[in-house]
Order: structure tokens, then C-alpha cells, then sequence
């Protein structure tokens, strides 16, 4: 069959940030590309992800704000919180974002094709009863979450239930110690829920530098949020008014409003019809891809959290733009292949307070065999020294002893994701202990701690 003879040069499923920034691009290389959407536009991120989490945490926040403010001189009398306004307001800038996509994928010539894709061979897809050829197909379905599988697990929200809860708990047991998990805690807690957060390791947020993970459960814990370690749910049952009765691996048992699980996220694959083509999965179960996002099925190729790399939306929207680029730009003058970047991408955790990270851990640079010197600052804000709160900033940075560059930089504290924002920037481009020292602060800011440790906390392995 010739390219001329397929109904789409490019058939996308999966309308969230990966699969709309790869049709989007893609089109205007000159591309025929039509995109599935079974659910809503702009994925996770945008409906059930970090858009709603994030105004989640902003509204949340405000509690900390009115209970530091009589230290400014306010006065503000009963403070009460309406779970409806905030759920609402949410949903409906969620929704207009549903139409920003929508004109988005419009305005790029992409044609949205609404409903549940299923692919019937290498170059077949089928939609609401209608099937269409593609010379190649797009695999950008996400993630969904896990729930355990625990007796009563029928009566555990995720995530995604979450944001539209009826009524809000008085009441939370949250499942888990991922930055999830820790995020939903501290949103419960702020908006005014007895919460806890329960996890069967020995620390929270797994993965992170293990300072960061130890300042972060500090402070979470003095905000209010019960952490209860090496602890698993045994079981789920619900009370006859309503309530649910948790028994833990520990044998205690806990009587809450609502149970969350935010135990891990699983690639959205289930009845796609993979099983159609010769793409193989993972020992994760994530799709097998190749430096080009492309599958054991040379025609179909996959990117985004289906891959199972770094579950971030500007990461899903790199490799979009790097598959679109690399298919068909050349039509563009593009000759040289795009290749992502995976060093040095900067996170954070919007817990309260934020975490904010970017490079190497302390455990993964000794295990690269650095040779360390380590930077740490821990300082009350100077927003609190009025407040009389008693929440505290945690900053870090390591530089490897021989090049001189910074190759790891930690913060817990308010803002650390726009704090370390710029300082990504300045890792990304080789920036050196001795540049961050040669670079003048601004005072007074959190931020200028990063270029004033003068003096190395410790170096590892010793000298």
C-alpha cells in the first residue's frame, strides 16, 4: 500500500500533553494526523493531574495564611472553608482548558476523533464502530491509578476521585508514600481533614535524596498530617452510617470518611488491542520503545507515562516534540535527529512545604562514585519570624569535588519549584560551585542561601 492510500500519515491515541503536542507539531510539518480521545482532552495533567492538584494545594495553603496573619496585624475574625466552591470553580477551569485543547488540535489542521480507539493491525485503528489506516500510529494513552488488592477495596477512591468528591471528609486515611500520596495529604489537611497517611516503608517519598525525604516528613508531620511507617492496609469494610472501618497490617484499626490509595499509576493499555501487532511490553509492563519512541512494531510508537520513563507533562510534551521533529521535519529543513535530554530534569513535589529537585541524590552520586562535597542550610523563613509558625526551609547542593559543578540541588521549603527552576537552567549549562559563589544574591530571599553557602556541611566519602 502507498503512503498516498492511508487515511492518516499519523493517528494519535491519546489526547494529553504527549499526544497533542506530537499531532500538533506533526500537522504543521505537513502531516494528516487525526487524534482519539475516549475521555478528556489534555489527559491527566489538565482533568486529574497537576492542574486541579495544584489549585487544590493553593486552596488548601490558605489556612496556614489566615492562621500567620494575626502576627501581621490582621484580625480576621471566624475563617470557614465551602468544599463545593473550590470543587467547582476547579471543574470549571478544567473545563475551559478542555477547550483550549480543543482549539489547539483545531487550529493545527488535527482532526479529533471522540471516543475509544482500538488498533487492528500495524496500520488499523478502529473508533466508535469506524475503522481508519495510518501509515503510523501514536500510542499516548498515559497512566491510570492502582488500587491494591485488598478486601474492601471497592469502598478506596484514587486520585481521580478525588476532585469531585460529594462532600468533604472530616475524616482521611491516605494509602501510600509517593509524592501522591504526600500531596493529597497535606491538601486534606490544609482544607481542614483529620488526616493520615499511612505507608508500608520505612520513610516517605522513595527515590528522593534522603535529607529531602527526612525534612519533608518533619515538616509535614508538624502541619498536622499523621505518618504512620511501616504499615500496610489489611482491609476495608463500611460502617452502617456511612463511615469505613480500616484494619492495618499492625492490627490497629482506624474509622474514617474516606480511604485514598495512592499506591502507583499503570500504564492505560487494557483493550487497546496491542495484542493485534507485534509491540511488546516491559518487564513493567510499560510499551518497549527505542531511542525514536518506536516499538517492536516499526510502524507504531509510543511515548509519554505508557513508556515508563519520568511520568512528567513536560517531559511527555519533550518527546512529542522530538517524534514529530524527527518523523516529519524533514519537510521543515530539519536534518539532524532530536534526541530528549534526560539529565538534570528539574521536579517538585507540591506538598506543604514544596519540595524542589533537580540532579543527581546524595545516594546516586556516591553510587556514580563522586567524590562529594555536600552544602546543606536549614533556616526558618523570614516570613515566620512574625508568624510565630513554625515550618523551616531545607536547602542542599552537591558539587563534585573534582570539576568543581554542582550536579545536585535539593529544597524543601516554600516556592522550591520556581526557586529551582532557574538553577536547572544554570546545571543544565555547567554551572560550577565557584559560578553559584561568584553570583550575587537577592536579599531578602529564601533563593540567596543557594549562592551564599560558603562552607561545605561534610565532604563523602571522606577525605
Amino acid at each position: 500500500m502507498n503512503v498516498t492510500q492511508y487515511d492518516y500519515d499519523l493517528f494519535v491515541i491519546g489526547a494529553g500533553s504527549g499526544g497533542v503536542r506530537a499531532s500538533r507539531m506533526a500537522s504543521q510539518y505537513g502531516a494528516r494526523v487525526a487524534v482519539a480521545e475516549d475521555i478528556y482532552l489534555g489527559g491527566t495533567c489538565v482533568n486529574v493531574g497537576c492542574v486541579p492538584k495544584k489549585l487544590f494545594v493553593y486552596g488548601s495553603h490558605v489556612s496556614e495564611e489566615l492562621e500567620g496573619a494575626a502576627g501581621y496585624g490582621w484580625n480576621l475574625g471566624a475563617a470557614s472553608f465551602d468544599w463545593p466552591t473550590l470543587r467547582d470553580n476547579k471543574t470549571r477551569e478544567v473545563q475551559r482548558l478542555n477547550g483550549v485543547y480543543r482549539n489547539i488540535l483545531s487550529s493545527a489542521g488535527v482532526e479529533l476523533i471522540e471516543g475509544r480507539a482500538h488498533i487492528d493491525g500495524p496500520n488499523s485503528v478502529t473508533v466508535a464502530g469506524k475503522t481508519y489506516s495510518a501509515e503510523r500510529i501514536l500510542v499516548a494513552t498515559g497512566g491510570w491509578p492502582v488500587i491494591p488488592e485488598i478486601p474492601g477495596k471497592e469502598h478506596i477512591i484514587s486520585s481521580n476521585e478525588a476532585f469531585y468528591l460529594e462532600r468533604f471528609p472530616e475524616s482521611v486515611l491516605v494509602l501510600g508514600g509517593g509524592y501522591i500520596a504526600v500531596e493529597f495529604a497535606g491538601i486534606f489537611n490544609g482544607l481542614g481533614a483529620s488526616t493520615e497517611l499511612v505507608y508500608r516503608g520505612p520513610q516517605i517519598l522513595r527515590g528522593f535524596d534522603d535529607e529531602v525525604r527526612e525534612v519533608t516528613a518533619r515538616e509535614v508531620a508538624q502541619k498536622g498530617v499523621r505518618i504512620t511507617l511501616n504499615t500496610n492496609i489489611e482491609a476495608v469494610a463500611k460502617n452502617p452510617d456511612g463511615r469505613f472501618t480500616v484494619t492495618l497490617t499492625s492490627g490497629e484499626q482506624r474509622v474514617v470518611d474516606c480511604v485514598m490509595a495512592a499506591t502507583g499509576r499503570a500504564p492505560k493499555i487494557a483493550g487497546l488491542g496491542l495484542e493485534n501487532t507485534a509491540v511488546t511490553l516491559t518487564d513493567k509492563g510499560t510499551i518497549a520503545v527505542n531511542e525514536d519512541y518506536q516499538t517492536t512494531e516499526p510502524s507504531i510508537y509510543a511515548l509519554g507515562d505508557v513508556i515508563g520513563g519520568m511520568e512528567l507533562t513536560p517531559v511527555a510534551l519533550a518527546e512529542g516534540m522530538a517524534l514529530a521533529k524527527n518523523l516529519y521535519g524533514k519537510s521543515a529543513g530539519l536534518q539532524t535527529p532530536v534526541r530528549v535530554d534526560y539529565a538534570n530534569i528539574p521536579t517538585a513535589v507540591f506538598c506543604q512545604p514544596n519540595i524542589g529537585t533537580v540532579g543527581l541524590t546524595e545516594a546516586q552520586a556516591l553510587e556514580k562514585g563522586y567524590r562529594l562535597r555536600v552544602y546543606c542550610s536549614d533556616f526558618k523563613p523570614m516570613k515566620h519570624s512574625l508568624t510565630g509558625l513554625g515550618e523551616r526551609t531545607f536547602m542542599k547542593l552537591l558539587v563534585d569535588d573534582a570539576s568543581d559543578k554542582v550536579i545536585g540541588c535539593h529544597m524543601v521549603g516554600p516556592d522550591a519549584g520556581e526557586i529551582l527552576q532557574g538553577i536547572a537552567v544554570a546545571m543544565k549549562a555547567g554551572a560550577t560551585k565557584a559560578d553559584f559563589d561568584g553570583t550575587i544574591g537577592i536579599h531578602p530571599t529564601a533563593a540567596e542561601e543557594f549562592v551564599t553557602m560558603r562552607e561545605p556541611t561534610r565532604r563523602v566519602p571522606a577525605a
